[in-house]
């Protein structure tokens, strides 16, 4: 498998099995990826044509955003929710109904949903899933750095999820250049008062990385997602993504987002974060400030790691001023 990283001082580097070297020639995976999309071959024909150079060693690198975009505000941070068998457990008891232990919640109704229609036939299109926007390329933490939760929120909590990374091209059609561990970093404390605050709750930065894997993604991916504190693992727990264990097919998806013509501007990068069954918020936990929470999946090489910290409450009010 071919993976793609950003290494601070070296530039990309591309890892097979074990080997992972400078690619030659290169400013940054933004700019190999349009240069394949250009030339009409895949990422791999144009790694083999450049080259590859001095090795690496990954594991006491210090790592950039695998893909950035030239312009932050073209960079579209977005994801999908209740995706995974089981993820509506916790978000079911997070929005737990007053209607009875017979009534569904509109979570129960989306997962059923899902479950039901969620992975169509090839051609036809499924059911659509939830949605939601996170940002843009400002909104992107490297990794290694740290997630901070703004001075308002009331919760800084992980969730360890498969991230797809896309770049859109010349004549608007979307290209995957492969798929990453993400932190979708959201406030669950803030969803679970009402769930139409979900859109208010997924307004926060988001990690992904350090490493992009080229090519198909496994149907069964397991990992672990875990969370330390003053050097101690005060949390962890099993990680279950690819789509043997989710109700959605990727492609479904896919096309749930890329639907939309504002999705599939020229030259446009697309991270998109495809959910997960685990959160520590569900057993109980509460962050602190220093937390470190780390995601790691072996099919991806390098844990996903970042530092938990809170921006200082701001006073008074946001005003907006009249010109």
């Amino acid at each position: 498998m071919l993976h793609l990283s950003t290494v601070r001082g070296a530039g990309v580097v591309v890892r097979e099995g074990l080997d992972a070297r400078i690619l030659r020639n290169t400013t940054s995976v933004y700019e190999l990826a349009g240069a394949a999309i250009r030339s009409g071959q895949s990422l791999a024909a144009e790694i083999a044509r450049r080259g590859l150079g001095e090795t690496v060693d990954l594991t006491r690198a210090e790592f950039d955003l695998p893909v950035s975009h030239p312009d932050p505000a073209h960079l579209h941070l977005t994801g999908t929710g209740l995706t995974h068998l089981g993820s509506a457990a916790a978000r079911d008891a997070m929005h737990a109904t007053l209607e009875g232990a017979e009534a569904l919640t509109d979570s129960m109704k989306m997962f059923r949903m899902g479950l039901e229609g969620g992975r169509p036939a090839e051609g036809e299109v499924g059911a659509q899933p939830e949605w939601f926007y996170k940002g843009n390329g400002h909104a992107a933490v490297a990794p290694g750095a740290a997630l901070e939760a703004p001075g308002f929120a009331e919760d800084g909590g992980e969730e360890p999820e498969i991230a797809g990374i896309y770049l859109i091209g010349p004549d608007g059609t979307p290209h995957r250049i492969g798929w990453a561990l993400g932190n979708e970093f959201s406030d669950h404390v803030t969803e679970r008062v009402n769930y139409l605050w979900l859109a208010h709750s997924k307004l926060r930065v988001a990690s992904f990385g350090p490493e992009i894997l080229v090519g198909a993604l496994p149907s069964d991916l397991r990992g672990k997602s875990r969370i330390l504190r003053q050097g101690k693992t005060l949390w962890e727990k099993p990680f279950l993504s690819g789509e043997a264990n989710m109700s959605h097919s990727l492609a479904n998806l896919e096309h749930h987002h890329f639907k939309y013509d504002i999705f599939r501007q020229p030259g446009d990068l697309h991270v998109h974060f495809f959910g997960t069954a685990t959160l520590s918020f569900a057993d109980g936990i509460r962050t602190e400030p220093g937390d470190i929470f780390e995601i790691e999946v072996a099919d991806f090489g390098q844990p996903l790691r970042n530092t938990l910290t809170f921006a200082p409450k701001a006073p008074g009010i946001c005003r907006v001023h009249p010109l």
